[in-house]
Parts: C-alpha cells; structure tokens; sequence
C-alpha cells in the first residue's frame, strides 16, 4: 500500500513514483525487456490499474503533443507503449510476496519464469535478471539474487546459508528471514530478483500463512530446497532500494547523475549543499 511514502501515495502507486522522470516500474520492465524476456505480468491491488495504464499507447496526450511541436516526447511515449507485452491479475488481498507469486500460476504454466519486485532498483553493465538467466540456462535449477549485507543491516533480509562454488555462486542449504545477527547464518542477503522453476507453485499452495496471514515466498523457497537444488548468485551492480525514503533519493541522485542533460548541475549542487565535501 505503500504506507512508507504517505501522502504521496494516497492516490498515486508506489511504483509509479519518479526517479527523476522516469517512474520506477518502468526501470523493471526495461530490465526484464534487455534481459530477453517477453512477456511481463503485472500482479496488482486494488487502485493500482495506472500501472498498467502506463504501458498503454495514449493518443488523445500524444495528439496534444503534436499540436505541441513535441515529437521527441511522442516518441518517447510511443516506445514506453511498445516496450513489451503486458498482462496484469489482481491480488485482491494483501497476503503475501509467496501469495502473489501465487496467482501468476494460471498464466504462467509450465514454464520457468523470473520474479522482480518493484522496490529493488539495479543498475548494471549486465541486467540483473540477465544474470541469473545465464545462471539457469547453465543449471535448470531455480536461482535467487543475492547481495553482501553490513553485518549489522541482517535483520532487514532474508539471508542464506550456502555452499560456495565458484566466483559469487552458491549453493543455497537453508535460508532465515529477517534474523537477529547472531542467529544470521551468513551476510549473503536475498534480493528481489529470481529466476525459479515451475515447482514452485504447488510447494507454495501447501505453505502455511505466516504472521499477517500473508504467504512467504521464502517458505516456498525452502521447500524447494529440500526437493531439489537452489543457487544463489552474487550479481554485479549498484541496488537501490526505493521502497524506502532514504534509498529512493539515493536512486534520484545516482539516476539524475547518469543524465547527460543533469550530471553538471547535480554535481554543482551537491557540492553547494555539502559545502564541497
């Protein structure tokens, strides 16, 4: 419900908040698209069609921008509209990532298939979910994102204990969520991205609703755990979390810096700000 970020998101999506112009979903999706995938589901609550929306062409906007003269902006719509295919199926009740993972089950099959939260920013030379796709093909086994946590940010995460195998992969052998450090078997924290094998559906309708009554998907991941292997890889690139406040103006800054048109006077004004330290 995006409760962190009130008043703004009384009436607007959390993840149609900007970084910079450019709302946050919309990072997602270009990820999922430069990662090969082709379709995209959207699994949504009540109040959250604008998401959708966003991905839909808008003529009666791009009329007036041509009335305008803006064909560059017209453009850059057209491109948002044609980025990939959509489809979306509500959660009509708040319980659970496992929960809403869940519901894909009808549209998604028999396929393996790629989860990403909304929350989870990932700049990088090579997308994130690209990286764990290049992982799968190479395994035919479910893979989960995971980044080094300071020791004292592991009660924030789920982490896992693993074997290691080679340059950041591991076998995953057990995962705790959000666990008081010293029962925290690793540093090694899940982060939203995974690709996983159909497998998962039927171990999650048997796990037990947790505190909430909402369905974790790191129960459905233990259980799959101990039916077949599960790797963890330690994805190169910059994660920004968005869904809290001070991670999303992180995201704001290191997004605007990476603009041609703003890198300069981004710099200048953080130099001002911080009286040039």
């Amino acid at each position: 419900m995006g409760t962190r970020f009130l008043p703004a998101t009384k009436t607007v999506p959390k993840e149609l908040l900007p970084i910079v112009d450019i709302p946050a979903i919309q990072y997602v999706v270009q990820e999922a698209v430069e990662s090969g995938i082709t379709e995209v589901i959207f699994v949504t609550g009540r109040g959250k069609d604008s998401i959708e929306d966003h991905f839909d062409p808008a003529p009666e906007l791009e009329q007036v921008l041509a009335e305008r003269g803006q064909t560059e902006m017209i453009e850059t719509l057209q491109q948002i509209a044609e980025l990939i295919e959509v489809v979306s199926i509500r959660q009509k009740r708040p319980l659970g990532l496992g929960h809403a993972v869940l519901c894909t089950r009808d549209l998604v099959g028999d396929e393996p298939f790629a989860v990403l939260l909304a929350d989870d920013l990932i700049d990088a030379p090579i997308p994130c979910v690209r990286q764990l796709i290049d992982v799968f093909e190479e395994k035919k086994e479910s893979v989960i994102a995971l980044m080094k946590v300071p020791r004292e940010e592991v009660h924030r995460y789920g982490v896992i204990k693993g074997r290691g195998l080679a340059d950041r992969l591991y076998e995953v052998e057990e995962m705790v969520e959000k666990p008081p450090l010293r029962e925290a078997p690793s540093q090694m924290a899940i982060i939203g991205r995974y690709v996983l094998r159909p497998e998962i559906f039927p171990l999650l309708e048997k796990v037990p609703a947790g505190r909430g009554g909402e369905i974790q998907l790191t129960d459905g991941l233990l259980e799959l755990v101990r039916k077949r292997k599960v790797y963890g890889y330690e994805f190169m690139g910059e994660r920004y979390d968005v869904g809290d406040k001070f991670g999303f103006v992180q995201a704001t800054v290191a997004y605007a810096l990476k603009r041609p048109e703003l890198r300069e006077q981004v710099k200048k004004y953080l130099r001002t700000v911080t009286g040039g330290k």
